[in-house]
């Protein structure tokens, strides 16, 4: 297997796509071991695309798309203007708004900080921002995306690991407000140090916000929707990724209707590209996976920890280093198709409930989206903003220790996590 990590690190090092890179570096294990038929690598591959759970990704891609498309984010911009605009920091507590807001629609950080550089951007650094701080606020504002459902992460993860999708979508809930509050709160005290002024002067009328919140409450009933179609069993995961492009189309079409033939057709175009992008990603990494498995590395990862400590809290944090280092060099979704298989069986050794360490290891593999040198959000945000990496780096520095405060809290409380799905689902006796 060590050849096969250099191969791996090798490829990526010149530049290869990741999903070249597995694939390729996976083929080299067969190389080493004439065992396993020639035709298992090409089996592996078709077999992994052919899971029904995975139905639910370009389901709810496209949902997202549609979303995107209807008009919902000019409406999300409102309330969240209306709901933090009085706040020091201004703009940057309005990006943080809409971010928290517009999670439940887009679904992945990565989408939600381009849209939110492109829209906010620029009047942010009109206000005065500088290049750096906006960056920072964009860029990590878009955490939430993927934590609270339904984010794609989630799904990647329940099916690799074979874990509740529903529990995972609503233990994404609180930790992901409270990343919300604590990036508030790190907005604030940064932005009277730095004068950034509020963006209103004086408290919205009631009218004004009763109309905020009725432009956006089809966007925010959409993951209560969600849950509450999972709990009463009205829809498994896949099912309820298509009533979500039903759902989607029918906002666009009949309340907003701005959802035309063209945008319709843009939707479709972007679907396409991402869903690709990630069904071809999971294909080749079933070549890797298999000799993960075969070499028992689990097992071995298990033995060197299990001999370490015995504290689960500690494995947690641990692992959360060692993503957070990989995270720096890959993308997010790269990190949980590769590490659930090796993570999730030396957690359950240590009676750590998968979905608790299922929403920490996704925030930490999202958290690697953030920051030098190949975060992907990072450099989606700071070619929008023509901003210097070294410039991001340091003023985003207050917003890296304020989510890293919230995970050690979610590590060491796992109430915090477990609350919202146990009362909804009922405890798991996994």
């Amino acid at each position: 297997m060590t050849l096969v990590l250099i191969a791996f690190a090798v490829l990526m090092l010149i530049g290869m796509p990741v999903a070249f890179a597995i694939g390729i570096s996976g083929l080299v294990f067969f190389f080493q071991h004439p065992e396993p038929p020639p035709t298992l690598p090409v089996q592996l591959t078709i077999t992994e695309t052919q899971n029904f759970a995975l139905l639910a990704v370009p389901l709810f891609v496209l949902a997202g798309n549609f979303m995107n498309h209807s008009g919902i984010t000019e409406k999300l911009l409102t309330l969240a203007s209306v709901l933090t605009g009085r706040m020091h920091g201004g703009l940057a507590q309005v990006s943080i708004a809409l971010s928290t807001l517009m999670s439940g629609v887009t679904g992945s950080c990565i989408a939600d900080a381009a849209m939110n550089s492109r829209l906010l951007g620029p009047a942010m650094l009109k206000r005065g921002f500088s290049k750096g701080y906006a960056a920072g606020v964009l860029s990590f504002g878009s955490l939430m995306a993927p934590i609270i459902p339904p984010g794609i992460g989630f799904i990647l993860y329940g099916t690799v690991g074979q874990v509740s999708i529903g529990r995972l979508f609503a233990a994404g809930v609180i930790p992901g407000f409270l990343l919300w509050a604590a990036l508030a709160a790190t907005i604030s005290f940064t932005a009277r140090r730095r004068g950034y002024k509020p963006e209103r002067s004086r408290r919205p009328a009631l009218r004004e916000l009763g109309g905020a919140v009725w432009g956006g409450v089809w966007a925010i009933l959409f993951p209560v929707i969600l849950l509450l179609g999972l709990r009463f069993g009205i829809f498994t995961p896949s099912e309820i990724g298509a009533f979500a492009v039903v759902y989607a189309v029918l906002i666009g079409v009949l309340v907003y209707r701005k959802l035309d033939r063209a945008s319709i057709g843009e939707a479709l175009e972007g679907s396409l590209v991402d869903v690709g992008s990630v069904m071809f990603l999971l294909a080749l990494s079933a070549i890797f996976g298999y000799g993960i498995v075969f070499e028992r590395v689990p097992e071995a990862i298990s033995a060197g920890m299990l001999a370490l400590t015995d504290s689960p809290q500690l494995v947690m944090v641990l692992i959360v280093a060692f993503i957070l280092l990989a995270g720096t060099f890959m993308e997010g979704s790269v990190l949980i198709i590769m590490l659930t298989p090796i993570f999730l069986p030396l957690v359950t050794q240590y009676d750590i409930d998968p979905v608790h360490f299922g929403l920490v290891f996704i925030i930490a593999a999202t958290i690697g989206n953030f920051t030098p040198p190949v975060g992907a959000a990072m450099f989606a945000v700071c070619q929008i903003l023509r901003c210097p990496i070294g410039a991001y780096t340091r003023e985003s520095l207050p917003f890296l220790l304020a989510v890293s405060a919230v995970s050690l809290l979610l590590i060491f409380v796992p109430a915090v996590v477990l609350w919202l799905p146990d009362w909804i689902f009922g405890k798991d006796l996994w």
